[in-house]
């Protein structure tokens, strides 16, 4: 089970090469150190499974979470490419696709962006960063947050599935977020639908996660 993982929303104008390049070394390449270590063995022996805690965030990228959501898509990808050659080999891959996840992993990180210098970028930029991103995340977090021990039940049904799944997402609310991306290749649906509930419909989008 591979689970490392770390952090980072923000104006990207704000956050450093140095943060960036510490991210995909924890997220990705964590990840790909790893594979490395036991896919061999597990080709030599014809069988194994490896979990990947992935992220809705592979999946669809949100705003302010740009760098976050450039790790989680290189794990998607790196997996999808590598699990044909795995099932060759009788080796299962699976990746778990949490959203929002109840722990200190985000408490500490709103803190952070609540501490931040933003004198880096534009101050609407900022704005929108400080005043509608903070608080509407909050909000999803609140009410669409999962707690560490249902992803945990979640990854063990994965493990002990008779055939586990390539992709498994843990919760239900963000099924039609990703089915909306599918829906439309020029990827204008969910691009308009983002920017309509983020920028025009923020209230809305509150008030109906409440």
């Amino acid at each position: 089970v591979s689970n490392a993982g770390v952090g980072m929303a923000g104006p990207l104008e704000c956050q450093s090469l140095a943060a960036m390049q510490s991210l995909m070394d924890t997220n990705f390449f964590g990840l790909v150190r790893l594979v490395k270590e036991v896919l061999p063995d597990m080709k030599r022996r014809r069988g194994g499974h490896i979990v990947v805690i992935s992220s809705i965030m592979g999946l669809q990228g949100i705003v302010f979470n740009d760098v976050y959501s450039a790790s989680k898509f290189a794990v998607e990808g790196f997996c999808e490419s590598l699990v044909v050659q795995a099932l060759r080999f009788n080796v299962a891959i699976s990746l778990v696709e949490p959203g929002p996840v109840m722990t200190e992993f985000e408490t500490k990180l709103y803190e952070e962006a609540e501490r931040a210098d933003y004198s880096r970028t534009d101050p609407e930029t900022a704005e929108i960063f400080t005043k509608l991103y903070l608080r509407n995340s909050r909000d999803v977090f609140t009410s669409l947050g999962q707690t560490p021990e249902d992803i945990a039940e979640h990854t063990l049904r994965v493990i002990e599935a008779p055939r586990p799944p390539f992709r498994h997402q843990t919760n239900v609310a963000y099924t039609p977020m990703a089915a909306l991306k599918h829906a439309d290749p020029s990827g204008a649906l969910i691009t308009d639908a983002f920017y309509q509930l983020v920028f025009k419909y923020d209230a809305v989008l509150r008030f109906g996660l409440r």
